[in-house]
């Protein structure tokens, strides 16, 4: 074989290890592209998880935000309504009460349960009762009989200066130094707070809860 025929079988080699090389290459580039290309998608598709989560947490706690304004709104309302509902119940208990006393056979029992009730409060014997006018004059004829069924042990003296009240009595002792207010007026703001809260109690947000159908 001549020297030409050995560096042509020579460069024929060499084309052919080219050859395979480059494709080699060729086919490294391609995957290494296609692992690029797919490793690009999976970090694109976490960040657009990321993001979609971050959206929706975002999202959520901006509901939450404008829920929890919504309620204490709401809550506000509800109580200035809850406590306009009060003073209005508040405001009708004296017509209420002058109701009752009109009714003399439910009222006259009543009244000497607190005339009984402020005698034994006070720690004499002797007593002075006051009255508003209206009773005055339906009780003061009878007065001794209602005093002694009231407190049998003690002496209570009707004076004849009247109140200006609802109705219930005042009872002082002889010397002026105690004294049981024992009116409806003197009974209502005693019990001020009490009155309150039994009527507030049914309208709160608990009480006032709708069953779910």
């Amino acid at each position: 074989m001549s020297e030409a025929d050995d560096i042509s079988g020579l460069e024929a080699a060499l084309a052919e290890r080219a050859r395979k090389l480059s494709a080699e290459h060729l086919a490294g580039g391609n995957q290494a592209r296609e692992r690029i290309l797919a490793e690009t998608r999976q970090r694109l598709h976490i960040d657009e998880e990321r993001e979609v989560l971050a959206a929706k947490a975002q999202a959520e706690r901006a509901y939450l935000q404008r829920v929890q304004a919504a309620e204490l709104d709401l809550r506000a309302v509800l109580d200035r309504l809850r406590w306009e509902l009060v003073h209005a119940v508040l405001a009708r208990l004296p017509t209420q009460l002058e109701e009752q006393v009109a009714d003399e056979p439910c009222y006259h029992p009543l009244l000497l349960a607190y005339l009984r009730e402020a005698a034994q409060a006070i720690e004499r014997d002797e007593l002075v009762a006051q009255l508003n006018r209206r009773d005055w004059e339906r009780f003061h004829q009878n007065w001794e009989t209602l005093a002694r069924q009231a407190a049998p042990g003690k002496r209570i003296t009707l004076a004849t200066e009247t109140l200006d009240s609802i109705g219930g009595v005042l009872v002082v002792s002889r010397d002026g130094n105690i004294r049981f207010d024992n009116t409806f007026e003197g009974r209502m703001e005693r019990q001020d707070e009490t009155l309150r809260g039994a009527i507030a109690e049914p309208l709160e947000p608990h009480a006032m809860e709708m069953p779910h159908g």
